[in-house]
């Protein structure tokens, strides 16, 4: 007959090794035995082979000594020689069996050891490269190979004996399958080690060409490299249309919300701090008056401008409807006591060199020598604004008796002053210094 018009590798189908990889360390490799399942997969492997056939084709079967294997072509058998649910062409006398142990499964060697240790193997295997790693007491694919060639050109030599079947069929492994296939059709290394596995009982059809009698190889294999790509394509499918490169915000993922970073207390300016010292201070003094709390406007919340400072409170006292804005008063006894809050001008309770206090070393509220000689002697007793800077005319200060401090926090060129007459000063000072257009 000459070359068969056909040859095809069929993988064994599922074996409990492949269900349970522990089982190889108590059941040597050669003795695995089919599932439930993998007899299944060999009765309809044998339906589809029969469906490839014709009625004149005859048959040789070449399968590796492997209990799985054997048992995988007993099942195609099987279906293949069955008259359900019509007369088989093929009956079972006809067809021959040869076992070839150059077919078997890359040596493992003997009992495997633990599950752990099989898994740093494989490992090991996939950086080192399928094809030269040699398993400890097994072989390796290159070890294979080895076999599979001598088994090739014995294979060969056959096609000429003239009763050789018009369909040869390998029932292998799959390493031994790609082995196969890569000695066949001169695979390079790097070719083998991207080609992935063939399923159980997937047929490997190689068809004969009758211009030059050349085996041409039927399937599509199925490589690492391919399915990569195809990963790559499903997550993330090309767009059409060209994204636009993103400037603003975070372009490669924000991740300040990772960075736990201290908050710093805002720093406050000098009239702020004084605004708060004189409204605390007034609630002290005139805890009648109600404290008035502007809350924070947030229409300017993403403007740096537009954030406000801390509260700001003022006296709850109603103010005149004048041309100025500024609260007015009845006199400027009250004006003194209440110490009320001017927009243009903050009170301050200690002021000057000579009274210390938040704004120590400012320039003093007092006038020159020359004012204060001119000051009116007004009748009074101590003043309101004395009593509030807590000014202590008579005690035991280092200034004595009714001193006074110029703006420049000396001793005034009079020699001597009246205590009397420095209070009432103190008071038409107060008076004089009264917000401009307030009605009295």
């Amino acid at each position: 007959m000459g070359k068969p018009r056909m040859i095809i590798l069929i993988r064994h189908a599922q074996s409990e090794g492949n269900k349970n990889r522990d089982i190889h360390q108590a059941v040597p490799d050669h003795r695995v035995k089919l599932t439930s399942d993998g007899w299944k997969q060999a009765e309809e492997a044998g339906l589809k082979l029969r469906s490839l056939l014709r009625p004149d084709d005859t048959l040789h079967f070449y399968t590796s000594p492997y209990r799985r294997t054997r048992e995988t072509t007993e099942g195609i058998l099987n279906s293949l020689t069955s008259d359900d649910p019509s007369p088989s062409p093929f009956p079972r006398q006809t067809i021959k069996v040869y076992e070839e142990p150059r077919l078997r499964e890359q040596d493992f060697g003997n009992f495997q050891p633990c599950s752990a240790e099989m898994e740093r193997m494989w490992q090991e295997r996939a950086d080192y490269g399928h094809f030269f790693y040699r398993i400890p007491n097994g072989e390796s694919a290159a070890d294979a190979y080895d076999r599979v060639s001598g088994f090739n050109e014995s294979l060969w030599r056959s096609f000429g004996e003239d009763d050789f079947a018009s369909v040869c069929v390998l029932v292998t492994h799959g390493l031994m399958t790609r082995v196969f296939l890569m000695k066949w059709y001169h695979f390079s290394v790097e070719y083998f080690e991207d080609l992935r596995n063939v399923n159980h009982c997937e047929f490997v059809v190689m068809k004969k060409n009758q211009d030059n009698g050349k085996y041409i190889l039927q399937n599509q294999l199925r490589t690492w490299s391919e399915l990569r790509k195809e990963r790559m394509a499903a997550a993330a499918p090309p767009s059409p249309i060209p994204v636009r490169k993103r400037w603003g915000g975070c372009p490669d993922g924000c991740k300040h919300g990772l960075v736990n970073h201290t908050k710093q207390p805002r720093r406050q300016n000098t009239a702020d701090l004084c605004a708060e010292d004189s409204a605390s201070s007034a609630k002290k003094r005139n805890p009648s008056a109600t404290l008035i709390y502007t809350p924070p406007q947030d229409t300017d919340e993403d403007d740096p401008r537009g954030r406000v400072g801390p509260p700001q409170y003022g006296l709850g006292l109603e103010a005149e409807d004048t041309p100025d804005p500024t609260p007015s008063h009845d006199s400027a006894e009250d004006y003194v006591d209440n110490r009320v809050i001017s927009p243009n001008r903050v009170a301050i309770l200690q002021t000057g060199r000579d009274g210390g206090g938040s704004r120590s070393g400012a320039a003093s509220r007092n006038g020159s020598p020359e004012e204060n000689e001119s000051v009116t002697k007004l009748p009074a007793s101590k003043s309101s604004m004395a009593r509030a800077l807590n000014w202590d005319f008579g005690g035991e200060s280092g200034m004595g008796t009714g001193a006074m401090a110029d703006a420049l926090g000396d001793q005034s060129d009079a020699d001597t002053v009246d205590g009397e007459e420095s209070k009432d000063s103190c008071r038409l000072e107060a008076a004089d210094k009264r917000p401009k257009g307030s009605v009295s």
